[in-house]
Order: C-alpha cells, then structure tokens, then sequence
C-alpha cells in the first residue's frame, strides 16, 4: 500500500437505515478501508456481494462532496475511515401453528465514511 497520511481536512458521507445486515455490510468495508479511492472503486465493482452497490453510491457521493465543496482532484482521495453500525429492526410477524405469530426481524445499519487526502 502507498504511504497514507492523515490530514485534518475530512470528507464525510452517510447513509442510513440501509435494509441489509451490519454483519454482512462489515466483510465488504474491511476489504476497502484505508485504500485509495481508485482501488476501492476497483474492489468494489468486482466483489460479488450485495452490500457493493450501496458502499459504491455512498463512496461516490463521498467523493462528489469532496470535489464540489473543497475542490479536491477525486484521485487525491483515500477512505480514511468507514464505520458500519446497527440500525433499528423492522419488525414482522409470520404465521406458525394454532393462530400464533412468530417474530421476524429484519435488521438494518447505518454507513459513514470519511475520506482524507493523500499527502506525500
């Protein structure tokens, strides 16, 4: 990995109450923090995973930010740092035996991602 940095300058980007386990979301971002924003596109786009698609968005958009609000070249970038937390539950009920409702959960999480500048 190139030599990483940190600078004080912090490009942040959130997505809530995403509809997928923070389990699941987790083995997706250990793969891509504290990587260049180019290699993160690259992993991202080629794992097989459901979580991909939305880290992709958000990774994106974390880069528009950056490039809109400080003028920053999106190549400049690295993910700092990428949290993933736990959500509410929605909660279901599905039918079993004798008129009786068995509880379904259906987890979801949050994702903030935090982006840096690469400086040599």
């Amino acid at each position: 990995m190139t030599n990483l940095k940190k600078s004080n300058l912090k490009i942040e980007a959130f997505n809530k109450h995403i509809r997928m386990s923070p389990h699941k979301v987790r083995r997706v971002v250990d793969q891509i923090r504290g990587r260049s924003y180019e290699q993160a596109l690259m992993i991202l786009e080629f794992m097989p995973y459901r979580a991909c698609n939305t880290i992709l968005k958000l990774l994106s958009s974390a880069a528009a930010n950056a490039n809109h609000n400080f003028g920053l070249n999106k190549s400049d970038l690295f993910v700092n740092e990428i949290q993933v937390d736990k959500g509410s539950f929605l909660k279901r009920l599905q039918p079993r035996a004798q008129g009786r409702g068995y509880p379904i959960h259906k987890p979801t999480c949050h994702i903030k991602i935090v982006m840096g500048i690469i400086s040599e």
